[in-house]
Order: structure tokens, then sequence, then C-alpha cells
């Protein structure tokens, strides 16, 4: 289930044995294609060599620079793991667990010989639920493990009182996640797929007459999915944000049981709760209520198992590949034993396995250049701010406000999440190891019901090649992962590092300002803080953004299917981001070089070593399965549109180049959009 939306260093020494790395080009000159002219096509120009000396890896379905330094990490961390396993370890620490879970993870043979076993007495107990009570505290007891039947729920910050943390209920259950694949005829062919992998694993578990349980499975999703709320409609925060005490959400949603499920989750009854989609959950309840028992426990005992099949013997993981992956992504080949196994122990002890990646990989200096490159791109927001001819002066003020009180982390927390109290007990399977840990991680979140919001708590640990706004906490975050190249590269002129990793700062300071950040104050509540005209316009503005989108071609038409287009309503608040995100660190790089022009540099201008650098973030290679998949469920425009849509709004762009009216990169200005 998607939640509504979604640092300076403590211990300085961490950085001292950080080991000298080989210099990387600031533009690898290698990665252009100067057969393409950037006036027709900019990305293939920027990054047609990349594309071509980096043909997609069999195990992946998208490959990009994101992807590179991700797979660096891996290989990494799974030295740290590997030299750890050999170590004498003390027991309960937290490196023996990361390397119980390591060694668990890559034992083929116990795994093997277990087979569907570590699952039985789950599914005895699904199975043997005489009614509908238990089966109200068997899915409260798949909510702590970490599964999501049915629906979600989770604590996160009040989001009209952020300094609060409160329950909130959402819709979910669905196994293929996104409900365009149970309810859009073009993709029935895709939902027998889905039946075929159910049937499979349900054989696999033992279950008896696998064919009916897959059907059964498969129409209570039907169902789920017939009462979701689309993508779209997800992205819409305050519809989302919909009051209620555990009392009245009794009254409102008759037909589950909800007090029973929150006393088995050891949850008191509360005053305040917020329900994502209310009649997702209306419909849902009176479902429950009159659906047949044995209809419900098939449709448990399906997720149970695709739960687990990563974490079972071989034919369970086949079974899973050849869906999730193969057939609805394109992917042709397994991640090898070693990347799955490391995997396991860096999600679940993400801050442990942070610590060490810093200690090894992250270099103070350039936690000290970002603190001065995120300075500068906030200077150059304000100017923005202070020049829009759209904005009035009262929600300026406000928006100023907000900028001020940015929360900035950068590489790692202060304080490092401790995990003492986490069992991982080698004696038992790999399987139950993970459910200890699901329901530690459950126990953890739940314990924050009712109490004071922790700002210092990071979203994502150290290593991950990302970076997120949270509107709740007005912060921005950027984990020491994303810190390299072609990201940020310490050797780097202004206008690369601008174009990568500036670019970044200011896409993640939009988001405090997209259609869904501009929704919250520089607190993080949920407020009105701008004007009636003022929303008007910046809405105006949002939608030529959608259109631009819209107007993309993502597939052809094929096999009688109309053709795929790119959905600018659902990849709204990330366009609005690149958008933002370009507009600010130009001004920033522009800044940063007045006074001080290095003039050419391999033969570019600052402005296109800014433009190309930015390009080559999004460098990827991507399976059309993969195309459709994202398109269909992810808010992230594909990279080639992150490029070629988003820089055609700038002159700056343009000029660079050479672009003029005739040339397919061209938009003329009546077509172009300005919001930041």
């Amino acid at each position: 289930m998607k939640k509504p939306f979604l640092m300076m260093a403590a211990i300085l020494t961490l950085a001292a044995c950080a080991p000298k790395q080989a210099k990387a080009p600031a533009i690898d000159l290698s990665n252009l294609d100067t057969s393409v002219s950037p006036a027709d096509d900019f990305y293939r120009y920027a990054t047609g060599g990349w594309q071509k000396r980096n043909p997609l890896p069999p195990e992946f379905a998208r490959f990009g620079t994101f992807d590179q330094l991700s797979e660096t990490n891996v290989e990494r961390l799974n030295e740290l793991f590997a030299g750890m396993s050999k170590m004498k370890t003390a027991e309960g620490s937290v490196e023996r667990k990361i390397s119980d879970l390591y060694k668990q993870g890559l034992d083929s043979v116990r795994l093997n010989t277990e087979g569907a076993a570590p699952l039985k007495a789950m599914l005895d107990k699904i199975y043997s639920a005489p009614g509908k009570a238990e089966i109200v505290e068997i899915v409260a007891g798949m909510h702590d493990a970490g599964d999501g039947p049915f629906f979600g729920s989770y604590v996160e910050s009040d989001m009209a009182d952020s300094d609060s943390q409160i329950l909130y209920f959402g819709q979910g259950g669905l196994g293929i996640r996104n409900r365009d694949y149970y309810v859009k005829p073009e993709n029935a062919a895709m939902k027998d797929g889905y039946k075929a992998y159910l049937e499979k694993v349900f054989t696999l578990a033992g279950i008896e007459n696998p064919k009916n349980a897959s059907e059964n499975a498969l129409a209570v999703e039907d169902v789920l999915a017939d009462n979701s709320w689309d993508s779209v409609k997800e992205r819409d925060v305050e519809a989302q944000y919909n009051v209620y005490s555990t009392e009245s959400m009794a009254s409102a949603f008759p037909g589950f049981d909800w007090k029973s499920y929150l006393s088995a989750r050891g949850i008191p009854e509360q005053d305040k709760v917020v329900v994502a989609e209310p009649d997702f959950f209306e419909k849902f309840a009176v479902y429950f209520a009159n659906e047949d028992l044995p209809i419900l426990k098939d449709y448990l005992a399906g997720r149970l198992i695709t739960g687990a099949a990563n974490y079972l013997s071989d034919d369970f993981y086949t079974a899973y590949f050849d869906f999730f992956s193969a057939r609805m992504s394109g992917v042709t080949e397994q991640k090898p034993r070693w990347k799955r196994a490391m995997q396991v122990p860096n999600g679940v002890l993400g801050e442990a396995v942070g610590k060490m990646y810093v200690e090894k990989y992250f270099p103070a200096s350039s936690k000290e250049k970002m603190i001065t490159l995120v300075e500068n791109l906030k200077k150059a927001f304000a100017k923005h701010i202070d020049e829009l001819d759209w904005m009035g002066d009262e929600t300026k003020a406000k928006a100023h406000e907000k900028l001020d009180n940015f929360t900035v982390k950068i590489g790692y927390p202060d304080e490092w999440k401790d995990y003492s109290d986490l069992e991982i007990d080698p004696g038992k399977s790999y399987y139950e190891n993970l459910k200890a840990a699901s329901r530690w991680r459950t126990a953890d979140n739940l314990s924050k019901l009712g109490k004071p919001t922790d700002r210092t708590e990071w979203g994502m640990s150290p290593q991950t090649v990302n970076a997120y706004y949270n509107p709740s906490t007005n912060e921005i975050c950027f984990p020491a992962a994303i810190l390299q190249p072609p990201f940020f590269n310490p050797d780097a002129d202004e206008a690369v590092n601008y174009g990568g990793i500036g670019v970044v700062i200011g896409h993640e300071m939009s988001h405090g300002f997209d259609d869904q950040g501009r929704l919250f104050d520089a607190k993080g509540n949920m407020s009105g803080w701008w004007t009636d005209e003022d929303a008007k316009k910046f809405n105006d503005k949002a939608q030529v953004l959608v259109r631009q989108f819209d107007a993309v071609q993502i597939l052809p038409a094929k096999d009688g299917q109309p053709a795929l287009m790119a959905n600018g309503q659902l990849s709204l608040g990330e366009n609005i981001g690149d958008h933002g995100g370009l507009s600010i660190a130009y001004t920033a790089m522009r800044d940063a070089v007045e006074g001080n022009d290095p003039g050419l540099i391999d033969g570019f201008t600052p402005d296109q070593r800014f433009y190309i650098a930015y390009a080559t973030v999004w460098a990827q290679n991507i399976t059309d399965q993969e195309k459709a998949r994202r398109t269909r469920q992810d808010v992230h425009s594909l990279g080639e549109n992150r490029t070629n849509v988003s820089v055609r709004n700038f002159q700056s762009f343009f000029d660079a180049f050479g672009i003029k009216e005739g040339d397919p990169m061209w938009r003329p200005e009546s077509e172009r959009v300005h919001i930041w």
C-alpha cells in the first residue's frame, strides 16, 4: 500500500578511512553520440554513446546511471558481508545478524530442502480458521509480519499536525499492485499470466485444488481492484485526509471487525485515525461480511505465498521471477544468488549497513561541498520566488518562510538506529527470520503512535542511490550513495555539478512546491497558505506540463492495442520537480561562474555542459515491457522524456545548442511553461 505521499555528521571520523577513488571525468565524451544532432534528439546526442557501451544486462528491465551506482554499491556491500561472514563476530552483535542473514540467503541446499515447509504452520492456520472472527485475527497477524492483505495500516505524522504521530488506513491487497491490470481490458493477458502464476505457487505449496484456489484468490483481488482508487486519484492528498475515530470507523464500515483487528495488533482505540479512501473501505467491509469463507482463505494463502516466494526454494523464486520480472518487465535472467542474498541484510539492517558503508566510502569533503551547493540552490530558489510574475506578495512571503525552514540531511544520520532487540536465529528458516524482522520493523513503527514526530529520523539508508523530500517534515535528504559521479563529482567544473546533483537538489526543493508539496506549510502541516488566485495560476501552469507529457507516445499501437501514451497527470509532481530543478540549478550555476567563466572545456560552454550533465543522469536502456509497466504505475516519467520534454521549456537550452524554429527539439514560446 502506498502512503499518501511520501544531516549534519555526528561522527566525523567515519569518513577518515574512505579509500582514495580514481578521478572520474567531469563529462565522459564517449557517452555522446555525435552522429545525432542535439537539435534533432538531445537525449540521444547526450547519452547515445553510453547506451551503446552499456547494453541492457539480462537481469535488468531497465539499466541506467542510477543502476550503475547501485551495482557498484552492491559489489562493495557484498565484499563487506563476505568478509564479515569469515570473521568471528560476537553473538547478538549487529555484525553477526548481518552475517547470519547473508549466509542463510546463500544456502541454496537448505532452502531447496525446506521447500514450502516454512509456510506450513501459517497456511494450516489460515485453512483451519472456523469463521470470520479468526480471519480478522489472521489479517492482523499478517499485517504485523509485513504482508498486506485487503488494506494497509501504519503510523505516520499527522498531515494536519505534523508534530504528532497518528494511524493511517489505506487501500491495498493487490498482487499485481496496480488496479489497471485488473480492470482494463487491454491488460487481460497479463491478468491471465498472474492467474497462472498463482496456480503454480499454490501447487508448490501443496494447496489442494490449486486451479480453484487461484480462481478464488483472483476473484477477491478483482473486487478490491474494482473498488480501488486509480493512481491519479491517489495523488490527491487532500481527498485522502479523512478523519475518523476507531469508533466512528467501525460504524462507517461495518462488516469487518475493526476493534478486534486493532486489539489483535495491540493498538488501543484511537480518537483520531485517517482513512485514505473511505469508499474503498465501505465496499470492502460489505464484501468481507458477505463473501464465502473458503474464498477469503484462498486469497490470504495467495498473499502469504507471494510474500514468501523470493525467500523459499528455487522453484518458488523461479515462479515469481517468471511472472513479475520476465512477463511484466521483460527481464531475461535471474539475479545471481549472491546479489539476492546481500539485498536482504541491506534492507533489514539498513542503517547498520549504512554505518559501515560511510565508514569506508564516504569522504567528509563531499558533505562539505554539498552543504555549499544546497545553500547556493536555496539562494537561487529565493531569487526565483521574488521574480515570479504569477505569485502574489502574500504567497511569496509564505513561500520564503517554507524555503528558509527546509531541513537538509546530507550523507547519513546523526544517530544510528539501534537493532539490538532484533533477533536473528540461524536455527530458524530464512523465511522465519525475515518475518521476525518484519514484525520488529512493524512494532518499531507502531511504537511511534501518539508520540511526537522524530524529525531527525531518515527515510532512506545512506547507501541508497536516491534522494527525497518529505512534506510532513519539510526536509530534503541526500544519502551518501548518490554523492558520486555522474551526480556529484568533486573534481568536476561547476556547470557539471550543477547540471547533475544541482538539479537533483533543486528537484527535491521543488517538491516542496509541487502540486502535492505546496499544500504543506513551513512546519509540514497541510494548510491553505496560497491565495485562491495564486493557486489557480499555479494549477493552470501545471496543466501545460501535463499536456506536454500527455502528448508523448511511449509505445506504438500493436496487435490491435492502441498506442501507449505518457500520463502527464500521474507524473505531474515529478515533472514539476524536474522543471523546477533545471530552472533553479541553472540560475545557481550562472551565479557560480559569474566573473569566473571557465570558457570552453572539452569544446563545450558552461551552458552546454550543464545540460549534457543533466541528460547523463537519465542515461538508460529499458525494455518495452518495463516502459509499459512504469508508464501505468510510476509517478516518474521515463528518462528520455525527463530530458527531451523538460529541457524544451528553457530558452537557455535552445541558445546553448543553437536550436531554432523548425528543428525537432524546438518548442515555441507559446507552448512552453515557466513555473519556477
